[in-house]
């Protein structure tokens, strides 16, 4: 064997240890192993606790008049006197408006006659009668038919009852006659006035309108979702565009204790002092409400509620398994969603929920702090 045929060969066997020593490292057992592929992913979930769900909101509302009055003529006639102006300040009672109408005064002049003509008769039948029923008492018999007697007492009744009629219609006229003169029925300020002097007016047209200005009503309408939630005061704060930078309050008086089936909402109202003039009426508000719920409740993550096609759900883990829980939405606050369901104290959710994540699945659940 020659010097070349001896190199090849000691090539070829330092080529085989070196493939022989990297096989052996493969096998060394301090090599780490590869991660097994399906391993269970990690999922961030959290433990649960009902607390008071408190909520503040700010809702449009509308300054009413604590009491209005449209003033009509009962009777057609024209306006004689306008008294008052729109603007002016009335008293309970003042006289506001004077309308004449020659027609009712002449029908109540023929009344009064026509009662006068019917109690001269009545007086007559009346007299005639108790003088035949004296002389039928007399000893003497005969002197009186009693045919006479049954028929001056039958005169006598139907007259009595003429007069009686007569004297409730002209009763009546002269009731009638006093709606020619509207007074005011509060204390208030005249807001409109739709008639002058000589106007032809009827019960057809508002001739003034008195409002009671110095209480306002300040109504709200409250949405459903709210109105089992008691106000945490019975007073509420509330702005105007008029004055953007001050805060009013008014005290809650009633409520209407039905929704609108057309709004879905109740109708929450509250009395403003406004003794000083300083708001008016018609004026666009905004009420600010502080809510509380009754009960206690749990407030849970947007992320932590799924809302498909067919049901709005979380997802609990139990025994280490997914299950998924209904819900039904509540308010809506700053710490989160409120919802109602078969939930409990200590319940284990997942933090960001899915329908991907089916029941029955496992991972591993990771508790936040």
């Amino acid at each position: 064997m020659n010097n070349k045929s001896k190199y090849r060969l000691m090539k070829y066997f330092i080529a085989a240890l070196g493939i022989t020593l990297l096989a052996g490292c493969h096998d060394d057992p301090a090599t780490p192993a590869a991660a097994p592929v399906n391993a269970p992913d990690t999922v961030p979930v959290f433990v649960i606790h009902d607390t008071n769900v408190t909520k503040n909101i700010e809702l449009p509302a509308e300054l009413l008049p604590y009491e209005q009055a449209a003033l009509f003529a009962r009777v057609q006639g024209y306006v004689k006197d306008l008294k008052v102006d729109m603007g002016d300040k009335v008293r309970q009672g003042q006289t506001l408006a004077i309308i004449e109408a020659p027609e009712l005064q002449t029908k109540y002049a023929e009344f009064q006659a026509s009662l006068q003509a019917a109690k001269a008769k009545y007086m007559s039948s009346a007299d005639v009668y108790q003088r035949l029923s004296k002389a039928a008492q007399a000893k003497t018999p005969g002197i009186v038919a009693p045919v006479d007697l049954e028929r001056s007492r039958n005169q006598y009744l139907a007259d009595s009852a003429s007069y009686e009629a007569s004297r409730q219609l002209t009763r009546s006229y002269k009731e009638v006659a006093g709606y020619l003169v509207l007074t005011a029925p509060f204390d208030g300020v005249v807001t409109a006035r739709n008639a002058d002097r000589g106007t032809l007016v009827g019960n057809n047209q508002a001739i003034l309108t008195v409002q009671r200005n110095n209480k306002l009503r300040l109504r709200v309408a409250v949405p459903e979702l709210y109105v089992a939630s008691g106000a945490v005061s019975k007073t509420a704060n509330f702005r105007v565009d008029a004055f953007p930078n001050k805060l009013f309050q008014a005290a809650l008086s009633r409520k209407s204790e039905s929704i609108d089936p057309q709004t879905r909402t109740e109708l929450w109202e509250y009395v403003f002092d406004n003794s000083n003039r300083e708001l008016k009426t018609g004026s666009f508000a905004y009420v600010k409400l502080g809510l509380q719920r009754t009960g206690n409740s749990f407030i849970l993550p947007p992320t932590a509620v799924v809302t498909n096609q067919e049901r709005k759900f979380v997802i609990r883990v139990k025994e280490g398994k997914a299950t998924w829980v209904d819900v039904r939405s509540g308010m809506s606050t700053d710490k989160g969603q409120e919802v109602f369901g078969d939930l409990n104290n200590g319940d284990t959710l997942v933090v960001r929920a899915t329908d991907e994540r089916k029941p029955g699945s496992t991972a591993w659940w990771k508790v936040g702090h």
